[in-house]
């Protein structure tokens, strides 16, 4: 379906920057590629590491993973693996032979050159919330099924907030568009709305095939330079335990073929789809994980690929999924280390399973997050405005996520561990002596504007004073920041050209039917 332009045109640019984000309702830290400045956490030995890897390759050569994918299993047939039925077992040098084309480092480059990414290495990137069904705000005050007017407005966050650097899947599904032309819609509003990285879901050629090809019509580029090098890319999960659905595998062929890097995440639940261990569900996970990428590896040796982790724990006493516990943080935590093993970019996830934006949701999600920066983790999906364990998406949540976004890339910042003799401060200590203190001193008034992250959400002030000023609570604030973020919004320059053909196209496939619904 792919549609080669001879045009050569390009959205975005340096000019403008600022007015990306739309008017400066907040003050925020500058876009940038947070770089990770701390070891990982790395509770396995040696002995554990390969403990895992063990696991995972007897998994794969004992057990074996269901490809529910004929074309799939043809591509698994040609390449020597071992086929019974749907079922497919693979030799373990076979599959790190294929992980190892996988390239550690790689980029992504949006419409908007300035936001191109580097996945790997020590860069940690964050993404919206993606792909729930219901949606919750303060005015509304429960939860509903979201709409394209509810997308939008979390579309327009995602692009303001200079510390989400990646737009995943729907930040909320309008499920007011029929599903057969939903990604149409969408991913218009995406690409217009915003300039960051897209994501494509992999659910049949239809989509993957359409969004491709706005992706390239909105950079202006040829195919060519679409397949030069990944413009886009797509996450997808395997059915743990221990399965790969059709369309989803579909979806990434096409995806490789072409050039685009693809994100595999088992979702594993320890207890219910993954054994109860958290060791026993990383090995099955990285099982379902090495797999696909050794598929995709096989197909286009070199493809973007990323490993991701989804490992958490479910609730025995109800069967409900628990995140942001100590056991996700271990799993995940493991997981890095494996990633690091089999050299590979690593996904995770900054996740709760809190109905509405309060402490426990707060906890949580904070607990997912700093386990994403201990892990080593790569590309953070969900990291802002997540709820009820990923069935629903609120604005205020994912404007308190920002606020711990940003003290995680302040957290980073050499300038909170630095050692030079200034940063002793001895003549400065000198000067204060035993009696004094140091707010007049001319060490603090050098530094006092820059010297400790300044919050744009939370409230430093004193009860006194907080109560004098209307004693709004923190989910306030951020209903009050959301309505004034959106009313004051900006999008990103888009020459018009560009946009009459993506709204043609757009246009165009709807006439066509769009996608099928049948899976």
């Amino acid at each position: 379906m792919a549609e080669t332009s001879g045009r050569k045109r390009r959205g975005g640019g340096r000019a403008g920057a600022a007015a990306r984000r739309g008017g400066a309702v907040i003050e925020q830290m500058p876009w940038r590629l947070p770089v990770n400045t701390d070891r990982p956490t790395e509770p396995l030995g040696p002995e554990g590491v390969e403990a895992i890897h063990e696991g995972a390759m007897r998994i794969l050569e004992e057990i074996g993973v269901a490809f529910l994918n004929e074309e799939a299993l043809g591509i698994l047939r040609e390449a020597g693996c071992k086929i019974d039925g749907d079922i497919v077992r693979f030799d373990r040098h076979w599959i790190m032979e294929m992980i190892a084309k996988a390239p550690s480092t790689f980029t992504i480059t949006p419409r908007n050159p300035d936001r191109e990414l580097t996945v790997g290495g020590d860069v940690m990137l964050f993404g919206n919330v993606s792909s729930p069904p219901n949606y919750w705000d303060m005015e509304i005050g429960k939860k509903v099924p979201g709409n394209r007017e509810m997308c939008r407005n979390l579309l327009k966050l995602t692009q303001y907030f200079n510390c989400i650097h990646f737009a995943g899947g729907y930040p909320v599904e309008p499920v007011d568009i029929h599903a057969s032309v939903r990604h149409l819609d969408v991913l218009y509003d995406k690409l217009t709305i915003t300039d960051k990285a897209m994501h494509a879901y992999s659910l049949g050629k239809e989509r993957v095939e359409d969004v491709m090809e706005m992706v390239r019509i909105a950079g202006g580029l040829t195919e060519e330079e679409f397949q030069a090098k990944p413009r886009m890319y797509t996450n997808i999960n395997s059915t743990s335990p221990l399965k790969h659905d059709h369309p989803m595998i579909d979806g990434c062929l096409r995806l490789a073929r072409r050039g685009q890097a693809i994100v595999v995440t088992p979702f594993t639940l320890a207890g219910a789809m993954a054994p109860v261990t958290m060791a026993g569900a990383v090995a099955q996970s990285l099982a379902e994980a090495l797999c696909a990428i050794a598929l995709f590896q096989y197909v286009r040796p070199g493809i973007p690929c990323v490993i991701g982790t989804f490992t958490s724990n479910v609730d025995m006493k109800s069967g409900a999924p628990a995140f942001g516990t100590p056991e996700y943080m271990r799993a995940t935590q493991m997981t890095g280390q494996m990633a690091r093993f089999y050299g590979l970019p690593m996904r995770s996830s900054g996740v709760c399973a809190a109905n509405v934006p309060d402490g426990q949701a707060m906890w949580e999600t904070s607990n997912s997050l700093w386990a994403s920066v201990q892990s080593g983790t790569n590309m953070v999906y969900h990291a802002a405005g997540w709820l009820e364990g990923g069935l629903i998406a609120s604005p205020e949540k994912f404007i308190m996520d920002c606020e711990i976004l940003q003290q995680i890339e302040r957290y980073f910042e050499p300038e909170t561990f630095a050692t030079t003799p200034d940063d002793i401060a001895l003549d400065a200590i000198k000067a204060v002596g035993n009696d004094g203190h140091f707010f007049g001193i001319q060490h603090t008034q050098d530094r006092y504007t820059t010297a400790f992250y300044q919050p744009f959400l939370s409230d430093w002030k004193n009860y006194e004073g907080w109560e004098a000023a209307g004693g709004i609570w923190t989910p306030e604030r951020a209903h009050h920041m959301f309505k004034e973020i959106v009313a004051n919004f900006e999008e990103p320059p888009m020459d018009e050209a560009i946009r009459e053909e993506l709204a043609e196209f757009v246009a165009r496939r709807k006439a066509e039917g769009g996608a099928p619904t049948d899976f």
